[in-house]
């Protein structure tokens, strides 16, 4: 069946809610309801009316009407199944059949309505699965939000008392300077009490130090500059053992895998019978005095069918590329189709892709030295003060269209030397031992997050912090080339599900 349009509606044809399913403007559908009561006939029991051009089919909600529109050439069956459906699931949000309390409920409705009919077709679904796919419960972020509730309140909680053991400090010692020099551009010692915004504060598992994250409300000095927290993991424990108690499975940080590695590995949920994923990953070599020493883009897209219905279709790509890629098709796609109206479709009309496979139908490669195509700039200034050497580093998002994502610069450290004295982070830092390396994280960096900045101090020469590497992950594409859509040869749209993933090959400051 090809279903127009689904809407409540009074007895004089007013529309409540109305939903279409395919294109048609406003009037089209007011003159399609309108038009509905004058062709009912007094007395007779038919649940539907036909036109020329459309069919009707309806349902009495006491004073209202569940209407469905669709084609003529729809099977008439399906479609009073379709609108049982449909009205089994006004009950579900409206007590009362009245318009007040339908105009409430419209989104809610218009939402539950989405989840019956895509693009005209009927899906394959019962009240109970309409029921959990718009209320999108998530287990996962109950746990998280609960765990960050308890990490915050530890986190005040600890600034409060270090900060009231600060004031007892400086009332009993006076203002002098603080232990260690300050950071390459950090002001000098102890002089400002203000104390910094903290926000949570994380446990580095692997290493058991601790993490600081904290945002400066006016910039610290002195003692409360290098101020490191612990954090008392008891509340959340509980509440963990709690939830396994009760049989839900909580994995642990330790035993979670990276965030980079876990994005790039896992399959993208809910994949429909065609599903695109338009992958990038990028090379940067960088000087440490500027200039950019390489650049490079490699692009793919890749197409899996997993429904043998689909397997003759042809794939709209949308190249809003400004930057001057350079676009492969693969040997059996059809090049002067795609460059003429840049569908992707084999060049065998009559062959299918294959079925259950990944394969590549799209590459694009994008170099250059020109440091304004840079996403992320690093300016890495180690300075020598005699017995120690004062770092400070800065980022800056150079293409404010992205959102970058996990993005963890790391920083190597000169060998037999205690750890770092951090002075100022925006983020969190973690000291790798093992490896000599001071690992700054960000959970993200997008336009209203362009700039950032550690200083840190220790033992060591300005050479010995390079190269400093970053890496990160992104749902945007870089060169910004979009699948827009997927036919069949009949040019009738496929339902598809696309994913983007944009991420570092290899990414130096040398």
């Amino acid at each position: 069946m090809v279903l127009l349009a689904a809407a409540v509606c009074n007895r004089t044809g007013k529309a409540i809610i109305s939903r279409q399913f395919v294109e048609m403007t406003r009037a089209r559908i007011e003159g399609l309801l309108a038009a509905f009561p004058k062709l009912m006939s007094k007395g007779k029991q038919h649940t539907f009316v036909e036109t020329e051009s459309v069919r009707y089919v309806y349902q009495p909600l006491e004073k209202l009407y569940m209407l469905l529109i669709t084609t003529k050439a729809s099977n008439i069956l399906e479609d009073l199944e379709t609108l049982r459906l449909f009205a089994k699931v006004i009950p579900e949000y409206c007590r009362n059949m009245d318009e007040s309390e339908i105009i409430d409920q419209a989104f809610s409705l218009i939402f539950a309505f989405d989840e019956i009919v895509a693009l005209g077709y009927r899906e394959n679904v019962n009240i109970a699965q309409i029921r959990t796919f718009t209320e999108m419960d998530s287990h996962e972020e109950r746990v998280f939000m609960a765990v960050r509730q308890t990490q915050e309140k530890e986190a005040r909680d600890h600034m409060l008392k270090k900060a009231e053991e600060l004031r007892k400090m400086k009332t009993k010692g006076g203002t002098g300077s603080g232990p260690w020099s300050p950071g390459f551009g950090g002001g000098g010692g102890g002089g400002s009490n203000s104390v910094g915004r903290l926000d949570t504060p994380v446990i580095d598992t692997t290493h058991n130090e601790p993490v600081k994250s904290y945002t400066s409300t006016s910039k610290p000095s002195g003692l409360s500059k290098a101020m490191k927290l612990g954090s008392k993991t008891k509340d959340v424990d509980t509440f963990v053992d709690q939830l396994k108690s009760e049989g839900e499975h909580v994995t642990s940080p330790a035993s979670a895998p990276s965030t980079t590695v876990s994005k790039m590995s896992t399959p993208a949920l809910n994949q429909e019978g065609v599903h695109l994923r338009v992958e990038e990953k990028i090379v940067v070599q960088a000087g440490r005095d500027g200039g950019l020493q390489n650049l490079e883009v490699f692009g793919l897209i890749k197409l899996k069918v997993s429904d043998e219905r689909y397997g003759k279709i042809k794939i709209g790509i949308l190249n809003n590329d400004s930057k001057g890629v350079q676009i492969q098709t693969h040997p059996n796609i059809d090049k002067k189709l795609f460059n003429a109206s840049s569908y992707i479709a084999l060049k065998n009309a009559e062959k299918p892709f294959p079925l259950h496979q990944e394969i590549g139908v799209l590459k694009w490669r994008f170099q250059t030295l020109d440091e304004s195509f840079i996403p992320l700039s690093i300016n890495c200034w180690p300075s020598d003060s005699g017995n120690s050497c004062d770092v400070n580093i800065e980022y800056e998002l150079e293409q404010p269209n992205l959102e970058l994502n996990d993005v963890v610069i790391t920083i190597p450290l000169p060998s037999s030397h205690g750890g770092p004295i951090v002075n100022d982070c925006d983020g969190e830092y973690t000291h790798d031992r093992s490896k000599n390396q001071m690992i700054w994280s960000l959970p993200v960096i997008d336009s209203a997050n362009k700039t950032g900045s550690l200083e840190f101090s220790i033992p060591g020469h300005p050479e010995d912090f390079f190269p400093v590497s970053v890496s990160f992950v992104s749902v945007k594409s870089y060169c910004d080339i979009q699948v827009t859509e997927v036919l069949s040869l009949d040019d009738v749209p496929v339902k598809y599900s696309s994913e983007v993933f944009f991420y570092v090959d290899k990414y130096e400051i040398v």
